[in-house]
């Protein structure tokens, strides 16, 4: 199929028969907007739809675009994506993006679900204690970035260990814990949210090596960054690759002498 029959044929997957409402004023954007992300973009890489509205979900939620945040939970479950999937993956964003834009993207997330009759609360998902969340969290941060975590937790200045205790507990241990998404899926959608935020390309070089540690190859990182760009841009798509070089050179070509 060509780009323009390859977009309408993902679009109605996603979306079924609607016709989006930019057509009646501004049909030349959205014919270039949806040739690009669904003509292109979304066949780019070894990625699935349910990988790729998880992805969406993150990221509209770091840029506060809730209209299409919205429409892409109506997506998400038309894919297969569970409401925990879907609810999990935009709890994850709360220790980056701050509560109150993580709330704002669980509202919306709400009224979706509220017109699709999808009782709430969901089931629980937590899985530490008061007492645990801790020693879970430390045990999740260290699986994921190695001995680093014990070294910066050794050179954190007294007056900011809180902070390294906060990241522990709290950042780990009260998300990365949590049951409905598993920790190389929680991984890849913390890069995508951090790449997504601009101007935490220390924390996206970690974070490349967080998801190399728990089994998401360069291949799958730069597909990742790949379906971000619709809905980030250019400058912070080209950052997170730079980031991602940076942590996962390139091979060199080996030129055969003739």
């Amino acid at each position: 199929m060509n780009r323009r029959d390859t977009s309408q044929a993902t679009y109605k997957r996603l979306f079924g028969d609607a016709v989006p409402a930019a057509y009646a004023t501004d049909p030349d954007l959205q014919d270039i907007l949806s040739r690009f992300i669904f003509g292109e973009v979304f066949h780019q890489g070894e990625l699935d739809d349910k990988q790729r509205e998880l992805i969406t979900l993150v990221v509209l939620a770091a840029n506060q675009t809730l209209p299409q945040l919205k429409a892409h939970v109506h997506a998400a479950l038309n894919v297969g994506l569970t409401p925990v999937e879907i609810k999990e993956a935009v709890y994850q964003c709360a220790p980056y993006l701050g509560f109150p834009k993580t709330l704002n993207a669980v509202a919306e997330v709400n009224e979706v679900f509220a017109a699709r009759m999808i009782a709430l609360p969901l089931e629980n998902q937590k899985q530490v204690t008061e007492e645990t969340r801790f020693d879970k969290g430390l045990a999740a941060q260290t699986e994921i970035f190695g001995d680093v975590i014990a070294k910066m937790r050794d050179s954190a200045p007294a007056n900011q260990k809180h902070i390294q205790d906060y990241l522990s507990a709290h950042c780990f241990g009260d998300f990365y814990t949590r049951g409905g998404l598993d920790l190389k899926t929680r991984e890849l959608l913390t890069l995508c949210i951090l790449s997504a935020l601009g101007g935490a390309e220390g924390q996206v070089k970690a974070h490349v090596q967080g998801n190399r540690n728990v089994g998401n190859d360069k291949d799958t990182l730069i597909a990742a960054i790949t379906h971000c760009l619709p809905y980030m841009g250019f400058p912070r798509t080209l950052n997170a690759l730079a980031c991602i070089n940076e942590v996962i050179p390139e091979k060199p070509t080996i030129m055969k002498e003739g």
